[in-house]
């Protein structure tokens, strides 16, 4: 099932997947889009405020430990790609289950 979302791809390590955010949010949300997930969190992208408010928010929905998870790509960019550690198929389990329920 994790396979059929774009946003999702398993590595060696555990999984990668892609995000558009959106700071300085009313409230913290994830959203289901075609090809990423839409975060938006309340923090402002200062000081690396708004990353430590994504992983919070992704390791709190996917329960998952904050220490997995890792910026790979666009650390000062809205587009990121974060890298969760683990068993890939118990991760991409786990968000598949999530994005098939809320997307």
């Amino acid at each position: 099932m994790a396979d059929a979302f774009p946003f999702l791809k398993r590595t060696t390590s555990g999984v990668t997947v892609s995000l558009k955010v959106r700071p300085r949010a009313k409230r913290a949300a994830l959203e289901v889009a075609a090809d990423r997930i839409k975060v938006a969190i309340n923090a402002p992208p200062v000081d690396g405020k708004a990353n430590a408010a994504i992983i919070a928010l992704l390791a709190d929905t996917w329960r998952v430990p904050k220490s997995s998870f890792g910026i790979v790509n666009g650390r000062t960019s809205r587009t990121k790609t974060i890298a969760i550690a683990g068993d890939p198929a118990e991760i991409a389990r786990r968000i598949g289950d999530w994005a098939a329920a809320n997307g």
